[in-house]
């Protein structure tokens, strides 16, 4: 690979674009006089403008995340950085727009809370692994967690589009699909890194 440094690179893009994300998720535009535009399609779904940016670079986020591992596995340049700071991204890519959303009443707020508290416990599982100089990678159900809950914010971001035009709560599945895929990488973590939590 000509670059070897790009899937870590891919990793910062992703980084910077998430706190774009929640600016302007969180900018006060109104106290400005700045208004987006909002929609109204078959007098069913409602598509903000704001959240339709918001979405398209939430997809490009996404795309990163995919395209840094696989870029890292293919030429098997899998670093610590990488191990470390992929997670780390996703977490601040995802949880800030779940925190975002909930506050908005888009989902529950139990959905952040057991995200949260997952990604909490598993950084402290890490932590105790990086002190004896090991770093589990990801597991494949917390790829799928966060692939499942990258789909359903995205859904949320489009007014459920298309999906809502035939009355599917698409994007409520996925949301919740990826909660219940939470708990349970959060359980796979657990045996993964207890060899470190209670090693002597």
């Amino acid at each position: 690979m000509k670059n070897k440094k790009l899937p870590n690179r891919l990793t910062n893009i992703r980084l910077i674009i998430s706190l774009i994300i929640i600016i302007i998720l969180l900018f006060p535009f109104s106290m400005l006089n700045i208004n987006f535009k909002k929609f109204l399609i078959n007098d069913i779904l409602i598509i903000d403008t704001k959240m339709i940016i918001v979405g398209v670079l939430f997809i490009i986020s996404s795309i990163t995340d995919f395209l840094d591992g696989y870029l890292a596995r293919k030429y098997n340049n899998v670093s610590d950085y990488g191990k470390l700071m992929d997670p780390i991204a996703d977490k601040i890519s995802v949880d800030s727009v779940l925190i975002i959303l909930s506050s908005y009443g888009y989902i529950h707020p139990i959905v952040p809370v057991v995200v949260i508290m997952r990604d909490m416990i598993i950084n402290i599982l890490r932590m105790f692994a990086s002190n004896v100089g090991s770093i589990e990678a990801a597991k494949t159900s917390g790829k799928f967690k966060t692939a499942f809950l990258m789909i359903g914010i995205v859904l949320k971001l489009f007014g459920n589009f298309p999906f809502g035009l035939i009355n599917i709560a698409a994007d409520d599945f996925f949301i919740i699909a990826g909660t219940i895929l939470s708990f349970i990488s959060g359980i796979e973590y657990y045996f993964a890194y207890k060899k470190y939590l209670f090693k002597n």
